[in-house]
C-alpha cells in the first residue's frame, strides 16, 4: 500500500566483536552517556516507547501547523519531510525492536507505539490541509530544484492514494480498512512465527544424529515383553522426537531424512500449517480490494503496481508469463533428471516423483556430482571471516572503511549486536550499522535490513547521517560459528540493502536509500549476491577455522556448479510465488473463496510438480502480507542484477571503477532519480524494455547466464 508517510524496511539475514584489530578503528571517545536503544533517550525504558510516540506526534503537528499557513515551496517540502522523518523513526524503530528485542515489555510497548503511530499516519494521509500545501508546492515547482519537484510530485500521489480525494463518508471507510489491513497483516505474520506446526516421529532412529537439535525427545508406551515362560504384555517407554515444521527446520528433513514416508509426512503437515491463515489471508484480500475500489482501481494489484516501474498487473502478467515459458524446457528437463536419478537409486521404474523427493534427492545429486560435504563448505565461512569479507568490498569498491563504534549504555538491544560507522577518508562518516546476525530465542526468524533513520540534507552544511541495522538469524555451527554458504549469500544480500541505505545522499528522507519504487528496491540485494559466488571475492576473506588455508578455487567451482544444476527449477519456483501474489490480488480477488485451489492450478500450469491436495503452502508466504501484489520486483531485480553484473562489475568485481559507477550512478540517488533514468545511466541499453507504457526489464542477460533460450 502506497501512502504518504511510507517505510520501507526491507523486508526480502555481526556477533560479537568479530571486526579483526588491526583494520578496525576504535573510537578513543572518552566514556559514553546512558541513552536509549538506537541512540534515541526515550527509549531507555519499555515505556520510553509512549513518550516517543507522543513527542513524534506533538513535533508533526507543530509542522502541519506551520505548512498550513501555506509557506513557500520549498518550506512545505522541508517541513512534510521532516515530518516523515520524524513518524518513520518511530515506526523503524518499533519494527526492529518488535523483531530483535529479547524483553517482552520492550516488545509490547513497541507494538503498541507502532498501532498508534500508524493510526496518526492515516490521519496525516487524508489531512487537507496537508493536501492543499502540497498542490501549492507542486504548482509553484519554478521554486524548487529537481529533487524537491520530483517529492512534492509524489507527495501529492501518495496523498491521492490514501483517499484524500475522496468523499467524508468513503475517506472514513478507507481510513478503517487501511486499519484492518496493518492488523491482518500482522496477524498472518505472527501465525507463521507462533503456529510452525509440528510432528511426532518413532522411533527416535529414524532421525539423523545431526537432526537432533532440532528435535525435542518424547515418550509414548508401548506394550510387549517376554517374560518367563510365557507371553505376558508389559508397559515400555519408547523414544521418539518432536520436530517442528517451521521453513528451516522442513528442508532440513526434506534434505535428511532417507525414509519417504517421514518426509511425506513432514511435507504436508509443514505446507499445511499455519491454518489460521486461510481464514486471515480471506479477510486480507477482501480488505485489500475493497480498499483498491474505493480508490478507484480494479484491483488491490492495479494499486500496488499502479506507481511502480511496470505501471500495471497486464505489464507484470505478460513478463511473469513470458519467464514462465522461456524456463520451462529447462525445468521440465531438470524434473525428469530428478525422477530418473529416484528411479536408478530406489529401484521402482515406475514411481512417481513427489514434492517432498525434491529436496532429499537433488542434495545427493548435488554431492555426487561435485563431491560436496556442506561440513567442509561452511569450514571456510566462519562468521568473523565473512564480515572481513563484507569490508573487502566495501573498501575495494568504494575506498570506505568499517570503524568500531562503542556502544552507549542502553543503545543495544542485545550483546551480540555491534556498531560500525562507514568511513570515507575525504568525506568522514557515511552513516552507521548496527549488526544482529546470531539467532537466539525468541528473536524473529527475519533476515532484513531496517532503516533506522533516513539520510536527508539539514543545511547546506549539516547532512543527516543514515542509521540501519542489518539483521540476521544465522545458527552459526560450531566451531567458530561457522556459515552454510546460503547463509553467506543472504549476508551479502542483506548488506546490498544496507549499502543503498548508507551511500544514498538524498536531498529528502522521503526519498532515502530503499525509499524507492517496489520493483526497483531489491536490485542492489540480488547485485551483491553475485560477490558471495566469485572465487576472486571469495579468496580474499573465505578461510579455514582452523587452518587459515584460503578456500580452494575448485571447491568454490563445486559449490556454483551446484547451484546451477537445478537452477531453472529454482527460478521456475520464483515466477509461480510471484504469480500467485498476482492471482491473489488481482481483480478476481472479490469472487475468491478458496486460494488454496487457485495455488494448486498455478501450480499444475507452471511448474513441473505436483500439487499436494490438503496443503496450503502460501499461508506461510510472509511475502503475500508484506509485499502485496509485489512480489515479482524479486524477479525484476533478478534480471536487472544480471545485466549489471555482465555490464560493470564482471571482468573486475573490486575495481574502484565499478564501485564509483555503482555508488554515483546508482546507490547514491535512493528514489530521488527516476528508476529507469537510473539503470539505462548505469548500464546503458539493455537492461530494460519499455512495454505498453510500462518497464521490463531486458532478459538477456540472464537467459545467457542460465544457459536459456529466448
Amino acid at each position: 500500500m502506497s501512502t504518504l508517510f511510507r517505510r520501507r524496511s526491507l523486508a526480502a539475514y555481526v556477533y560479537g566483536h568479530v571486526l579483526n584489530s588491526h583494520k578496525v578503528h576504535t573510537s578513543t571517545a572518552p566514556l559514553l552517556q546512558e541513552t536509549g536503544l538506537y541512540g534515541f533517550n526515550h527509549l531507555k525504558t519499555p515505556k520510553g516507547f509512549q513518550r516517543f510516540v507522543e513527542d513524534a506526534i506533538e513535533r508533526s503537528n507543530e509542522l502541519v501547523t506551520f505548512i498550513s499557513g501555506m509557506p513557500s515551496a520549498p518550506e512545505i517540502i522541508g517541513a512534510m519531510d521532516e515530518i516523515s522523518d520524524t513518524v518513520c523513526s518511530v515506526i523503524d524503530s518499533a519494527e526492529l525492536c518488535r523483531a530483535t528485542h529479547p524483553d517482552r515489555e520492550f516488545v509490547e510497548e513497541a507494538s503498541e507505539a507502532s498501532l498508534r503511530i500508524n493510526e496518526y499516519i492515516h490521519h496525516l494521509n487524508t489531512n487537507h490541509c496537508l493536501y492543499m500545501a502540497v498542490v501549492k508546492a507542486e504548482q509553484d515547482s519554478h521554486l524548487l530544484n529537481e529533487e524537491a519537484q520530483r517529492v512534492a510530485h509524489h507527495l501529492r500521489l501518495d496523498l491521492e492514494k490514501a483517499g484524500i480525494h475522496l468523499p467524508s463518508e468513503q475517506l472514513d471507510r478507507a481510513n478503517q480498512l487501511n486499519m484492518e489491513i496493518v492488523q491482518l497483516c500482522r496477524e498472518f505474520n505472527e501465525n507463521i512465527i507462533n503456529d510452525p506446526g509440528h510432528m511426532d516421529i518413532f522411533p527416535a532412529s529414524h532421525i539423523p544424529k545431526k537432526l537432533h537439535h532440532l528435535a525435542r525427545p518424547i515418550y509414548r508406551t508401548t506394550s510387549g515383553a517376554f517374560g518367563g515362560s510365557a507371553w505376558s504384555m508389559t508397559n515400555m517407554k519408547e523414544k521418539g522426537f518432536r520436530l517442528p515444521t517451521d521453513p528451516n527446520t522442513l528442508s532440513s528433513i526434506l534434505q535428511w531424512v532417507s525414509d519417504a514416508e517421514i518426509r511425506k509426512t513432514a511435507y504436508i503437515q509443514g505446507n499445511s500449517a499455519p491454518l489460521g491463515n486461510l481464514g486471515v489471508l480471506d479477510k486480507l484480500i477482501a480488505a485489500r480490494h475493497e480498499f483498491a475500489q474505493i480508490m478507484g482501481h480494479s484491483s488491490y494489484a492495479d494499486l500496488a503496481v499502479h506507481s511502480s516501474m511496470a505501471s500495471s498487473p497486464d505489464i507484470v502478467l505478460s513478463f511473469l508469463l513470458e519467464m514462465s515459458e522461456i524456463v520451462r524446457p529447462r525445468a521440465d528437463e531438470e524434473f525428469k533428471t530428478i525422477w530418473n536419478f529416484k528411479r536408478e537409486k530406489s529401484g521402482q521404474l515406475y514411481g512417481d516423483l513427489e514434492p517432498w523427493d525434491e529436496t532429499y534427492f537433488t542434495a545427493i545429486m548435488k554431492s555426487a556430482v561435485y563431491d560436496l560435504d556442506s561440513s567442509v563448505v561452511a569450514s571456510f565461512f566462519p562468521l568473523s571471516q565473512c564480515l572481513e569479507g563484507l569490508k573487502v568490498l566495501a573498501e575495494s569498491l568504494f575506498g570506505v572503511t568499517f570503524h568500531h563504534i562503542p556502544l552507549a549504555p542502553g543503545e543495544s538491544w542485545h550483546p551480540d549486536v555491534i556498531k560500525v560507522a562507514l568511513h570515507h577518508p575525504d568525506e568522514g562518516d557515511l552513516g552507521y550499522l548496527y549488526l544482529d546476525l546470531k539467532s537466539r530465542k525468541n528473536k524473529h526468524p527475519v533476515c532484513a535490513h531496517f532503516a533506522i533513520k533516513g539520510g536527508r540534507r539539514l543545511s547546506e552544511t549539516d547532512y543527516q547521517l543514515p542509521i540501519v541495522a542489518l539483521v540476521c538469524n544465522f545458527l552459526g555451527s560450531k566451531p567458530a560459528s561457522l556459515l552454510n554458504h546460503w547463509e553467506v549469500e543472504t549476508l551479502f544480500h542483506e548488506f546490498g540493502h544496507a549499502l543503498h541505505s548508507l551511500l544514498s545522499r538524498t536531498d529528502y528522507q522521503h526519498f532515502s536509500g530503499t525509499r524507492v519504487v517496489i520493483d526497483f528496491a531489491e536490485t542492489p540485494s540480488n547485485l551483491f549476491q553475485y560477490y558471495a559466488w566469485d572465487f576472486r571475492i571469495l579468496k580474499t576473506f573465505a578461510r579455514h577455522y582452523s587452518t587459515g588455508d584460503v578456500i580452494p578455487e575448485d571447491l568454490v567451482k563445486s559449490i556454483r556448479g551446484a547451484k546451477d544444476m537445478f537452477s531453472g527449477t529454482e527460478l521456475q519456483r520464483q515466477i509461480f510465488y510471484a504469480l500467485i501474489d498476482q492471482k491473489l490480488f488481482g481483480e478476481e480477488a472479490s469472487s475468491i473463496r478458496d486460494t488454496a485451489s487457485i495455488v494448486a492450478e498455478l501450480k499444475r500450469q507452471h511448474t513441473s510438480w505436483k500439487h499436494v491436495d490438503g496443503t496450503h503452502w502460501h499461508t506461510r508466504f510472509g511475502h503475500l502480507a508484506s509485499y502485496g501484489a509485489g512480489y515479482y520486483s524479486y524477479l525484476y531485480a533478478k534480471c536487472f542484477a544480471a545485466t549489471i553484473w555482465q555490464k560493470i562489475c564482471e571482468e573486475d568485481p573490486l575495481s574502484l571503477a565499478a564501485g564509483s559507477a555503482i555508488r554515483h550512478k546508482f546507490l547514491q540517488h535512493g528514489g530521488a532519480k527516476d528508476p529507469g533514468d537510473i539503470l539505462n545511466d548505469l548500464a546503458g541499453k539493455g537492461i530494460l524494455n519499455s512495454r505498453y507504457g510500462g518497464i521490463v526489464p531486458d532478459i538477456t542477460s540472464l537467459s545467457h547466464e542460465m544457459e536459456l533460450k529466448n
